[in-house]
């Protein structure tokens, strides 16, 4: 990726916002959204209050990558939320334009993985009623990883890309392949609906045939990591059965 970005093959149906500082990328979507007709890319070169799922912290320091893209989308809530896995395969596609695509694996429901160790992260919020706005919040460590005692316990560790590629690459750059990869996958989701995205997802699924465990709101289970069905959900073959879970923590 070059330092210099040549944005004439810019997905021509997204406009793009370029900040040196914001608190949080999500945060800025959310101020942003009422004006926001079109989808809409933020991109910020460094946050000081940036969060990830269920309100954590998500450390980003100066080199690292963050950017929300703001939505409008159709259909029902729960249609919605399946463009985390839109999200994921773009991560996929543009990380793989400068490191083995072998070394790369998706973890449910919104991290990928770089080597076993977690390189990006992905939070969707939604804004109005019916979901009629959608952040999509994607940071990747770029240059630098959290310390692995910032972590709770049995998280997946941090890596960074650098370490992989040893080059130092342009925020605008990442943001270039990002934006193209998503506008390449949100069509085929517009176009043909979440199975090929579903596909697609499990064929980089990490640990997939596996044994994981599910951390929900209420309990731990335990069991092989089966499938994702239709509508996003993890499925596991427990000793009681097959079950379907909708949000969790997932450990390996």
């Amino acid at each position: 990726m070059s330092a210099d970005i040549d944005w004439a093959g810019w997905p021509d149906t997204y406009d793009r916002v370029i900040l040196d500082q914001v608190d949080s990328t999500m945060s800025e979507a959310a101020r942003r959204a009422s004006d926001v007709l079109r989808p809409t890319w933020i991109l910020a070169h460094h946050q000081t209050a940036g969060r990830g799922r269920r309100g954590r912290a998500w450390e980003n320091p100066k080199g690292n990558f963050a950017a929300t893209l703001i939505l409008r989308p159709k259909g029902d809530p729960q249609q919605i939320a399946l463009r985390s896995f839109v999200a994921a395969l773009a991560l996929y596609d543009c990380m793989a334009t400068v490191v083995d695509p072998a070394k790369l694996s998706l973890k449910w429901p919104n991290d990928v993985l770089l080597s076993g160790g977690k390189v990006a992260g992905i939070l969707l919020e939604a804004m109005g009623q019916g979901a009629e706005v959608l952040s999509i919040g994607i940071g990747i460590n770029l240059s630098s990883a959290p310390s692995p005692n910032q972590l709770e316990e049995r998280a997946v560790a941090p890596v960074a890309l650098a370490d992989h590629t040893g080059a130092k690459l342009p925020a605008e750059g990442v943001l270039f392949e990002l934006a193209t990869a998503y506008a390449r996958w949100e069509d085929r989701f517009n176009t043909y609906g979440f199975e090929p995205i579903r596909t697609a997802w499990l064929q980089q699924a990490a640990r997939l045939g596996q044994p994981i465990t599910a951390r929900t709101a209420r309990d731990e289970i335990t069991g092989t990591f089966d499938t994702v069905d239709e509508g996003g959900n993890l499925v596991l073959r427990t000793p009681k059965g097959r079950v379907a879970i909708a949000a969790a923590d997932v450990f390996f």
